[in-house]
């Protein structure tokens, strides 16, 4: 190998790596993908990898050895590009595209719009947060009010995206003005829960899933990304939880104390109902491809119904695990039949599963000791599902080993 074909194939395994980063893959996924397209490159390589700094040490020959360290922001989950670069890695591969073509090629999907636009994505915003009201199986009333909450909430995502300044304070501002219109809401209709509308605005903001992520890689033995995430999951968590508390002192303090007035609470249809209309949601806020938002709805169904069918006879926070287990064995036969990630799949029916509103309502009780919900033993029970979850994705691998990195 002389020194051009060396720096270009470096060149497309660094801008590989920080493109796959920046769609969301997590660092254990990302660094054993990494080693396995260097080593078909012909080219010895070894990655570490954080949510904030990315190393590279790639190596043909003792004479030829190259150091890369890149300062990087989180990335954001985007599973459509996910797919297409899975894609692209193949084509490489298997000689349909030379390198050049490849680099190119990943340029174009890291640069490519969502592909849903902004009317989809606002729509998206909307549902989830009102999916979420009828997963709590409250009222109505609550489902109206959350997802236009979430309607809003989107509105400052899309301002986010074009202005640093709001994107440093978007999620504390988001739960701010949740916060303060719930009191809004209250003075109006009465029948509506304020915590539970103002938990379902900023539900897509609560890091259950970085949580999830976070102990995965631990168990996966990759402690600096695993801590590192893990501890970021939790700022975000606290910020959140006092934008809350400072909107809801503002609202009170505007629209004053309102008397609760019980609505009727939804039928157990609505329930389960939430669920394909969640992960329909979820296909468009992670930017899945079309062709495979059957198999991410699919995911979270199939995650929802094995947990509830597990909780039955083994209690909640167990039959968790089976959720996780059910969705883990069916996400890496989704990677075998369609050769695609197993992550479109995964994550999707993980989301479903991860208890970060419960997160939210255990810090609720231990810093207010007021409980949003009826729940004793809150702290062990999330804790629970946390090691549930991780637990029932690692013995999915063993029962059907993946067969691709992603």
């Amino acid at each position: 190998m002389d020194n051009q074909e060396f720096l270009e194939k470096r060149r497309f395994i660094i801008k590989l790596g920080k493109a796959l980063h920046k769609f969301g893959t997590p660092a254990y996924r990302l660094e054993t993908h990494l080693q396995g397209v260097s080593n078909v490159l012909g080219i010895e390589g070894y990655f570490l990898i954080s949510p904030t700094a990315m190393t590279f040490v790639l190596q043909h020959d003792e004479d030829q050895e190259y150091n890369h360290v890149a300062r990087v922001k989180p990335g954001d989950l985007d599973l459509g590009a996910l797919a297409r670069t899975d894609e692209l890695v193949e084509e490489l591969m298997s000689g349909q595209r030379t390198l050049q073509e490849a680099l190119e090629r990943l340029e174009e999907i890291a640069n490519k719009p969502n592909p849903y636009g902004t009317k989809l994505t606002l729509l998206a915003f909307g549902t989830s947060a009102g999916a979420f009201a009828m997963l709590m199986g409250t009222s109505w009333n609550d489902v109206f009010w959350s997802g236009m909450l979430g309607l809003m909430v989107y509105g400052l995502v899309y301002r986010a995206e074009r202005s640093k300044r709001m994107a440093e304070m978007l999620e504390p501002l988001a739960a701010i003005l949740c916060a303060i219109l719930a009191y809004g809401i209250a003075k109006i209709d009465p029948s509506v829960n304020i915590p539970v509308i103002i938990l379902s605005g900023i539900i897509i903001f609560i890091p259950g899933l970085a949580l999830t992520l976070g102990l995965a890689e631990l168990a996966a033995r990759d402690l600096i990304s695993g801590t590192a995430r893990v501890m970021d999951a939790f700022m975000l968590l606290f910020k959140l939880y006092f934008g809350v508390i400072l909107g809801m002192a503002i609202g009170k303090a505007i629209f004053g104390e309102t008397t609760y007035v019980p609505p009727e609470t939804l039928p157990t249809w609505a329930i389960w109902a939430a669920v394909p209309i969640l992960s329909t949601a979820l296909v468009i806020i992670f930017k899945a491809r079309l062709k495979d938002s059957p198999w991410g709805i699919l995911a979270g169904i199939v995650a929802f119904f094995s947990a509830m069918l597990g909780a039955i006879y083994f209690g909640e926070s167990i039959g968790i695990f089976f959720g996780a287990l059910a969705v883990g064995i069916y996400s890496n036969l989704y990677a075998r039949w369609m050769k695609a990630p197993a992550s479109i799949a995964l994550l999707q029916g993980i989301v479903i599963l991860v208890p970060g509103s419960k997160t939210y309502i255990g810090l609720n009780t231990l810093i207010l000791g007021e409980t949003i919900f009826n729940q004793s033993h809150l702290g062990i029970q999330i804790f629970l599902i946390f090691m549930s979850i991780v637990a029932g994705l690692i013995f999915a691998n063993v029962a059907v080993p993946p067969r691709r990195t992603l």
